[in-house]
């Protein structure tokens, strides 16, 4: 008979290491990798009595939910089985050295053609609430979006109260049509597109539009409890004010940065915004549903979609209770569609959190300080065409300091810098003010054409950048969500007319201000952001209305790597696909 098996001393101490280990860092443990698949393909729809094959992934409208926690690998391969190309964008996600991963076709990736895959790989580093994910090439996300949950760590919980359950609501825009024929068509003959046919609540646009009734969210909840409310706003084109009647709700999260809490009867929500509140339902069963309900905020000249997507809050009713079609449906009041100055007000609430688990690490010193202009213009049209811009057989385009930017379309820049051919591809001289100063916020210059070009600007690793985004008057002025791949950044000052470089600054919050992924330039006025440029890559950043970014509202960071071996760009994955 074998002699028991004892292990050896050193084996002992190798098994006592690792406990120790586990005992001091148990996030190293408890992170895992997830693996998911994402199969693009069609799905048939009804919505409003018109039935579209959309596209999809995993047959599901909105697309499945992508839910991790802080810390893990996350590994979506991504397989396409329509004739569109398609990239997805993992919005909000840092991709800290894994910009291959992060998605809008032409800047870091070509787009994955019919019948290939391709595998963002990426790590969540230091986040943790709610994002999302949706395509990232011409319109597709119309229907190409779903949500980002990111738990805390096993050991960690939320600095708020547990909720008793949480639900994503996420906000999205239904065309009859297909939204690549309307904007193939604006772009050609330089009108404005076509607006959507609804606003849609977990893609349910409500009663209140026609042959829409049975297409209805409805939200059970019991007496008593507290739930958490995933907002995300998806839609192509509108900034969206959201309210539920007779409900106050807490915000506690914007971009999966943690808040101090506010309350707020009504909340504006960006496309490209997530906001985590806390809904507390009242303590008995009332005799009455609730409505609730969003539309648009809008300010600018264009046509848009007037209209409002409503679903149901529903209490769950007690046994004894009678039957629920004698209930009274109640519904909220939401602000006017120009409401600029409660924009104003709401945006101005948020403060990051700030504790010793969440300092706020906002730069105090500036290495580079940045003004881009941003907003609507003009281009030529083409000879022996008749056009549908805004004047004189012009066509709609969108600017930063005045430069429409051009996407290649046989490389993606980041190839183009890896491989070290930037100079056939990219300019990097984007201007660090405009060229041609004027009143932004006055009467706009008899001159609206922008010039087209692909420049960039280059920032050395760990630059601390500043910069003031500012509205112009040019075609009417308007609210603009920029958003910034790659980053979170800390909106220091915000404000209406033009900027005072020399009074302004000394207004600047940089103690608590909120950390966002995406904010809203407001119409007629400015903000100034601050970030670190501590990740390095190609890192687009654009207004978040499609539109505009259509029409060139757009423009590109390239950050060169840092000296450490965890400061570099990743080499580009085998399976990166091409153009």
């Amino acid at each position: 008979m074998d002699s028991p098996h004892f292990p050896s001393f050193a084996s002992l101490r190798v098994l006592l290491f690792g406990f120790w280990v586990i005992a001091l860092f148990p996030e190293f443990v408890l992170s895992i990798t997830r693996h998911y698949t994402f199969n693009v393909e069609y799905l048939n729809v009804t919505r409003l009595c018109h039935t579209r094959n959309i596209l999809s992934v995993n047959g599901k409208f909105p697309g499945p939910r992508l839910v991790a926690r802080e810390g893990d690998r996350v590994l979506v391969k991504v397989v396409n089985h329509v004739s569109n190309n398609v990239t997805i964008h993992w919005h909000g996600i840092r991709q800290i050295t894994s910009g291959w991963a992060d998605g809008p076709a032409y800047v870091t990736q070509c787009p994955i053609q019919t019948n290939q895959s391709y595998t963002y790989n990426f790590t969540i580093v230091g986040q943790r609430g709610t994002l999302l994910w949706h395509a990232h090439i011409s319109w597709l996300r119309a229907t190409i979006y779903g949500p980002i949950i990111i738990l805390p760590k096993h050991n960690e919980s939320y600095p708020f109260q547990k909720p008793y359950k949480e639900i994503p609501i996420l906000f999205g825009e239904w065309f009859n049509v297909d939204p690549e024929a309307i904007i193939s068509q604006a772009l050609q003959n330089g009108g404005g597109p076509n607006v959507s046919d609804a606003y849609t609540i977990n893609g349910f646009p409500g009663p209140l539009y026609n042959c829409s009734s049975k297409d209805t969210y409805t939200l059970k909840v019991k007496p008593g409890k507290t739930y958490l409310l995933r907002l995300i706003n998806a839609a192509l084109n509108e900034e969206l004010f959201f309210s539920i009647a007779n409900h106050t709700l807490t915000v506690v999260e914007a971009d999966a940065k943690y808040t101090k809490p506010f309350d707020t009867d009504t909340l504006l929500i960006a496309p490209g915004q997530t906001t985590n509140v806390l809904l507390k339902t009242k303590p008995y069963f009332p005799n009455a549903s609730y409505q609730m309900a969003a539309r648009p905020y809008f300010t600018g000249r264009g046509t848009f979609d007037n209209s409002t997507t409503a679903g149901i809050l529903l209490y769950k009713q007690p046994l004894h209770h009678s039957s629920l079609k004698n209930l009274t449906l109640l519904k909220p009041t939401l602000p006017p569609i120009n409401a600029t100055n409660f924009v104003a007000n709401f945006t101005g609430k948020f403060r990051s959190l700030v504790n010793a688990k969440f300092p706020v690490n906002v730069p105090q010193k500036v290495d580079r300080k940045f003004f881009f202009t941003v907003g609507l213009g003009t281009s030529p049209c083409p000879k022996n065409t008749t056009c549908q811009g805004p004047n004189n057989n012009t066509k709609f385009a969108a600017s930063v300091n005045n430069i429409s930017f051009a996407l290649p379309s046989s490389v993606s820049i980041m190839q183009a810098y890896y491989s070290g051919q930037a100079n056939v591809v990219f300019k990097t001289d984007f201007p660090a003010t405009p060229l041609n100063p004027f009143n932004y916020t006055g009467t706009p210059p008899n001159n609206t054409m922008v010039t087209n070009d692909t420049k960039l600007v280059v920032l050395k690793f760990n630059t601390s950048v500043e910069v003031v985004l500012q509205d112009t008057n040019i075609l009417g002025a308007e609210s603009h969500p920029l958003h910034l791949h790659g980053y979170d950044f800390f909106i220091v000052g915000q404000g209406f007319g033009n900027y005072d470089p020399n009074n302004d600054p000394a207004k600047f919050n940089l103690v608590d201000p909120i950390e966002r992924n995406t904010a809203g330039v407001p119409a007629g006025g400015w903000i100034a952001i601050r970030f670190k440029a501590d990740n390095p890559g190609v890192w687009f950043m654009h207004c978040h209305l499609d539109v505009h970014t259509s029409w060139g509202l757009r423009m590109a960071w390239l950050v060169l790597d840092g000296p450490g071996p965890n400061q570099k760009l990743q080499p580009p994955p085998s399976d990166l696909p091409k153009c």
